[in-house]
């Protein structure tokens, strides 16, 4: 196993691709050293041509290019453009070509070329994983010939036509990611037929559209706040969206015209989902339609063994968090500025100590606007210099715990009572009064190790239930909870 390491503002191409002598381009790792088995990783910068790129990038198979995963991407661009001919689909403009057994994980990419793809899978099964693919001129992510990737935990954000396109007779696996401002969320075509999973399809013209002969299967998808229609299928398409003995437990909910339309001559099954059944067109079998859970008393079927089940079983029960239709909580979900704030106006009384910021990324009919306005004039969050407040973003452990602390007016920490943590050189200064604040107040929960704070680490839902609780507990709005993992 190699790991060759690529930096365009400190590496040369006549290095030897080490930690201390980087290769300059992602194109002279591959070229020159990256066998199956080899790991390139890659400094946080712009690649492009201008960096000395040569486009599309071919990763070979078994060769995993890997940026920063717990920010998607963020900081690392793989920026441009070059011509691939796809046996199954003519002249193409791409940025990256995955083989089978590659990777691609934790990088930003974009292509700004007329009909530019961000990344192409032809006939071959890759991984994409935790990375953001954003202003690509036609999509994201094409895969098509006998692909079946696993397109997993991604944020597909202001494309020009869709996030994920498949074609052919693709299948593989589309779970846990973002689709948000395209015109298509997801657009099947062909004989594609993914599993489509835990998605986030929101704020598209139209969520998912269905064509040709596609056949997917949708689990536990939410599609929320789309233009158009939530899913749309035409032609002799066929979604397997649930059944009486595998509920769909898809969540479709204020898309602007239809939740669901069928355009098709044959009934489309979708039973067990949560929508409303006066905004669906066409042929369906709905079963029983499932209502909006309630989350008092629910038992998830997902945290029996979790470190954190005591915490959110107990705000189960207050109303303050609510899982999934399909009766899971999924406590290693990482937790959005957005969802976040969300969280805080069921946690917390939030009194008005300020005026609005008015931000410029957060649409009058943004799913969580109310929220953020509450938790911004509340004083539990702030935004950006540059007036945003980058609602996608992922909240780290230091961002939550410095805004309990500041949200609740908490002060009186001892800078000395941070020796407890082994990291606590990581900690940010400008946090290092809110987190021996909390610190002395048993606030902070630290899973798996109680003296390691992992303060840049993105947060779950199941440390963020932890975090808010042990707040209620300091505030004494909660009972006490023996953990061994309160610090």
């Amino acid at each position: 196993m190699t790991t060759l390491y690529v930096n365009p503002q400190t590496g040369s191409d006549s290095a030897v691709g080490s930690q201390s002598s980087p290769f300059k381009t992602i194109a002279r790792a591959i070229i020159g050293r990256a066998a199956s088995g080899t790991t390139i990783q890659l400094a946080p910068a712009t690649y492009s041509t201008a960096s000395g790129e040569k486009f599309p990038l071919e990763i070979p198979s078994g060769v995993k290019v890997i940026g920063n995963e717990t920010n998607k991407g963020r900081g690392t661009l793989i920026q441009g453009s070059g011509k691939f001919v796809s046996p199954t689909a003519a002249g193409q403009n791409i940025t990256i070509l995955l083989a089978t057994n590659s990777e691609l994980r934790g990088v930003t990419v974009t292509n700004l070329d007329s009909r530019g793809t961000g990344v192409w899978i032809e006939s071959t099964s890759p991984t994409v994983a935790n990375c953001t693919f954003t202003l690509c001129k036609r999509e994201g992510v094409f895969a098509t010939g006998t692909a079946n990737p696993a397109i997993l935990d991604n944020i597909f954000v202001a494309n020009s036509a869709a996030g994920v396109i498949m074609a052919g007779t693709a299948k593989g696996v589309i779970r846990r990611n973002i689709f948000q401002k395209t015109v298509l969320g997801i657009s099947l075509q062909a004989q594609s037929a993914p599993l489509i999973a835990d998605n986030q399809i929101l704020e598209n013209r139209s969520g998912i559209v269905l064509a040709g002969e596609s056949q997917p299967i949708l689990r536990n998808n939410r599609i929320e706040k789309n233009t158009e229609d939530g899913l749309t299928a035409v032609g002799k398409s066929l979604p397997d969206m649930g059944n009486a003995q595998d509920l769909g437990g898809n969540i479709f909910q204020n898309n602007g015209e239809f939740d669901l339309q069928n355009a098709t001559e044959v009934k489309i099954f979708a039973v067990g989902n949560q929508l409303n059944s006066s905004r669906v067109k066409g042929l369906f079998d709905l079963g029983n339609v499932t209502p909006t859970p309630t989350p008092g008393g629910l038992k998830f079927s997902d945290i029996s063994t979790h470190w954190a089940k005591d915490f959110i079983d107990r705000l189960a029960k207050m109303n303050i968090v609510s899982g999934f239709p399909n009766g899971t909580f999924q406590p290693y979900e990482i937790v959005t500025r957005a969802q976040y704030a969300a969280m805080l106006a069921k946690a917390f009384e939030l009194v008005p100590r300020r005026e609005a910021t008015v931000f410029k990324d957060v649409a009058a009919d943004f799913w969580a606007k109310g929220a953020i306005d509450q938790a911004n004039r509340a004083g539990f969050l702030a935004g950006y210099p540059d007036s945003t407040f980058r609602p996608e973003q992922n909240l780290t452990r230091t961002q939550a715990i410095v805004s309990l602390v500041n949200g609740l007016q908490l002060a009186g920490g001892n800078p000395n009572s941070l020796s407890v943590y082994v990291d606590r050189a990581q900690i940010p200064s400008f946090a290092t009064d809110e987190i021996a604040t909390a610190t002395e107040r048993k606030i902070v929960v630290n899973y798996p190790a109680r003296e390691k704070l992992a303060p840049a680490h993105d947060i779950t839902r199941g440390e963020i239930s932890a975090l808010i609780y042990q707040t209620l507990v300091a505030t004494n709005r909660a009972e006490p909870i023996n953990s061994p993992y309160i610090v």
